[in-house]
């Protein structure tokens, strides 16, 4: 079967199943993707980058780290331009490689986003006890964090998955214009950190901008800063989020370039802003913290403002969460459209038309890892998972201009081998430098991937392998 026929497979809905809605415009996908990417990133990352790698060089960290996410995100506005349905990378490899393939980056893609969501549960359900004590309140213990970390259940974690699930059973407008809503407040608060910040630096605090190598790889000078660039790395992860909702696109030919590249530009800018300000009110060794923006505050003695940063901080850890989820659903829905899961994952509901079964499955199973698992090892899977569809992305780009040069691209990559070269190139670098105990358990989520694909996916899809 050629490239250009599964393609076209691609684009014919299974029969007697109503199709997502197409809803979303630019504006609302660049919501998506900032919703997605600025979370965890800006609020965590920020401080340990600064204190173990980067020192006040942090925001120069992020600009790597931006160009060499941006070298990922053009392959992906090109591959979401050309083929504008639900599913991400799932649904490029399934057309460039065939059905084995496609499922073993689905069953990468499950590890991404759900992982993600939980671990950006985790990071919430700590603000949100953080802002309860200024207050006065707290958990009990045992329902205060996972049983790795001391408790028995990480009740606020499990509990913001299943209200954000309940929420993506909605209609996916409703769903958007929440994100949407939430993604403004965010950004407003980002601003006002900048911009208060920014009255009070020390910019005696960024001398040296680049502090001296402490004698091993990576601590500090230029290795510093660019050991730094792969830390912050994840803080971009999350604008893929936009091309899993290309399917529900009014124009996707021209929204998901807009949208994939536009939220990673503006989360990028805010990203280098946030750095600057932070290590300019803050030294950097102080910086190794769960909540360095708000150690950063109160340095102020602005109490009130604090307690506002926090709210922040809450806000965007929810649409970084909500996103995953969403993002998640919309891979389930395109595998079982394919029959590569059972047919209860792509029934849409007539009324809302969401995916209503997948959403609440994937809810279910992600509250209880975010409930049970501690953060550090949610963190590592996210990381590896994500590398790996990146890295396909940009390989996909490379085979389908080689098998399908006149095929129609209303977003090209400019320069498209060599930008998608250093795509792949950055991500395998960075996988390289991740350890050997989040590789084996790489291989173990695959080896459970392939055995259900053995028992189930095989028998059952409907897709013809490409060749």
């Amino acid at each position: 079967m050629s490239d250009t026929a599964a393609i076209a497979q691609l684009e014919s809905p299974a029969t007697g199943n109503p199709g997502l809605a197409r809803s979303l415009t630019a504006p609302g996908l660049v919501a998506i993707g900032l919703g997605a990417t600025i979370g965890a990133g800006i609020f965590v990352l920020t401080g340990t980058a600064a204190a173990q790698y980067a020192g006040p060089a942090l925001s120069l960290s992020f600009v790597i780290g931006g160009i060499a996410c941006g070298f990922v995100g053009l392959c992906y506005a090109e591959l979401a331009a050309m083929i504008p349905e639900a599913g991400s990378t799932y649904t490029y490899t399934r057309a460039c490689l065939g059905v084995l393939p496609a499922w073993i980056i689905g069953w990468d893609l499950v590890l991404e986003f759900a992982m993600a969501a939980a671990t950006v549960a985790v990071g919430w359900s700590g603000y949100a006890q953080s802002l309860a004590a200024d207050f006065g309140l707290a958990l009990p213990a045992a329902l205060a964090s996972a049983p790795g970390d001391g408790g028995l259940v990480n009740l606020p974690a499990a509990g913001i998955v299943l209200v954000l699930t309940a929420l993506l059973t909605r209609r996916t407008r409703e769903a958007s214009l929440v994100n949407g809503l939430l993604v403004v407040a965010k950004i407003a608060i980002i601003l006002a950190f900048v911009g208060v910040g920014a009255v009070h630096l020390q910019p005696e605090l960024w001398h040296p901008f680049v502090p001296e190598n402490a004698g091993a790889f990576g601590t500090y000078g230029w290795s510093g800063v660019f050991r730094g660039a792969a830390v912050v790395f994840f803080a971009f992860v999350g604008f893929e989020t936009v091309a899993t909702a290309a399917g529900e696109c009014r124009a996707p030919q021209r929204d998901a370039p807009v949208g994939l590249i536009g939220s990673l530009a503006i989360s990028t800018i805010l990203y280098v802003a946030v750095a600057a300000v932070l290590t300019g009110l803050v030294p950097y060794q102080e910086l190794d913290v769960a909540d360095p923006i708000a150690k950063a505050i109160d340095r102020l003695a602005m109490p009130g403002l604090a307690i506002v940063i926090k709210i922040g901080a809450l806000i965007g850890l929810t649409t970084s969460a909500l996103t995953a989820l969403y993002g998640q659903g919309r891979i389930f829905f395109a595998m079982a459209r394919d029959g590569l899961l059972p047919p209860l994952f792509c029934r849409v509901d007539p009324e809302t038309r969401a995916p209503v079964a997948s959403q609440v499955v994937i809810g279910l199973f992600t509250a209880a890892v975010a409930g049970l698992v501690p953060i550090d090892i949610l963190g590592e899977l996210v990381s590896i998972g994500t590398l790996l569809a990146f890295s396909l992305v940009c390989g996909i780009v490379l085979i389908l201009r080689r098998t399908q040069p006149d095929r129609p691209r209303p977003f090209r990559v400019p320069a498209a081998t060599p930008m998608a070269v250093l795509g792949i190139l950055s991500c395998l670098v960075l996988m390289a430098s991740l350890p050997a105990d989040t590789w084996i358990r790489l291989a173990i989520w695959l080896v459970i991937g392939l055995a259900i694909y053995a028992g189930y996916g095989r028998h059952h899809t409907r897709l013809i392998r490409a060749g």
